[in-house]
């Protein structure tokens, strides 16, 4: 057993009594706490570092992507959801899906980059995208498929004017549908199984 010494009265050397279990198990709970700590600072910086991503890309929906594995949420505007329906001259269309094939004309078959650092509550990054020198999350709501979400309120407040897009009738906003529609299965759209088809043949027309 280890003992530690120090200088007594008279410069005699005494032993000092080996640390109790409980001073053991103290130093060993703050060495954790630190250590997670630190962890925790590197996994912060890590999601706040800024992702580029670029190449050939599935459109999802009108405001939402996937380039290679990475799924990215266009930051600052929000579509109407895939199976969302609007109304114009008295009657239902499917916004949603046109909302898509507004970004999928936008994108023309060309390659896309996003880049961003935060992500959202489904480990989505929000990324700004363009392609050539279209900017798309811009272009959405300038084109009335997409309503502004923290940005892009100008281009939101035209679209409107003009009533271009969703504007040209009554429509709930994105996010009150999704309030309205909790027990739709609403992220499905978002991975794969409501646009494997659209995307096969989106892929078949350009090639």
């Amino acid at each position: 057993m280890s003992r530690s010494w120090s200088r007594g009265p008279r410069g005699r050397y005494v032993s000092r009594p080996p640390p109790s279990p409980w001073r053991r198990l103290l130093d060993y709970g703050l060495a954790a706490v630190l250590l997670g700590l630190l962890l925790l600072v590197a996994a912060r910086l890590e999601r706040l570092s800024t992702r580029n991503e670029q190449g050939m890309a599935i459109i999802n929906d009108g405001d939402s992507i996937t380039l290679g594995s990475e799924r990215i949420r266009m930051r600052g505007i929000d579509a109407p959801e895939y199976m969302q329906t609007c109304r114009k001259d008295g009657a239902d269309y499917p916004c949603g899906k046109l909302a898509r094939q507004s970004l999928v004309r936008l994108v023309a078959g060309r390659p896309v980059s996003c880049s961003g650092w935060q992500r959202d509550r489904y480990g989505r990054l929000l990324g700004d995208c363009k392609t050539g020198d279209t900017d798309l999350n811009r272009a959405q709501v300038q084109s009335g498929w997409a309503v502004a979400y923290g940005d892009f309120e100008t281009e939101e407040a035209a679209a409107k004017a003009a009533k271009a897009g969703i504007w040209a009738g009554p429509f709930d906003r994105p996010q009150a549908w999704r309030e309205s529609h909790r027990d739709t299965p609403v992220e499905r759209k978002h991975g794969t199984l409501a646009s494997i088809g659209d995307a096969l043949r989106e892929f078949l027309r350009f090639w």
